[in-house]
């Protein structure tokens, strides 16, 4: 039997490389774009509470509501829990595309 590989993600660096290549611009140019890219997407995320690249994914955000303290049954065992405030969870989602790849 062959030993287990790790799988190996794409970094930063291997991504801006490929695109680079791919549209024949320096790899500085498509650093920007990626940047850019981030800061759009974090800025429309807050502020509509969705963003979509289209053909890879979607990001949405939606609020989580405020736990109190107490008591709660977790197993069978009761167990003292704290309280928590409300957040802002943030998902990606596939995009449909991608989906039927799989």
């Amino acid at each position: 039997m062959a030993p287990m590989m790790k799988s190996m993600v794409m970094t930063k660096s291997a991504l801006m490389a490929a695109l680079a290549e791919a549209c024949e611009v320096k790899r500085g140019v498509i650093g920007t774009a990626l940047s850019t890219l981030a800061s759009i997407a974090t800025t429309e995320a807050k502020k509509n509470g969705k963003f979509v690249i289209p053909g890879v994914a979607m990001i949405k955000t939606r609020q989580k509501k405020a736990t109190k303290a107490g008591k709660r049954e977790i197993f069978g065992k009761v167990v003292m829990v704290k309280a928590k405030p409300a957040k802002t969870i943030v998902k990606a989602f596939p995009a449909k595309a991608l989906k039927d790849e799989f």
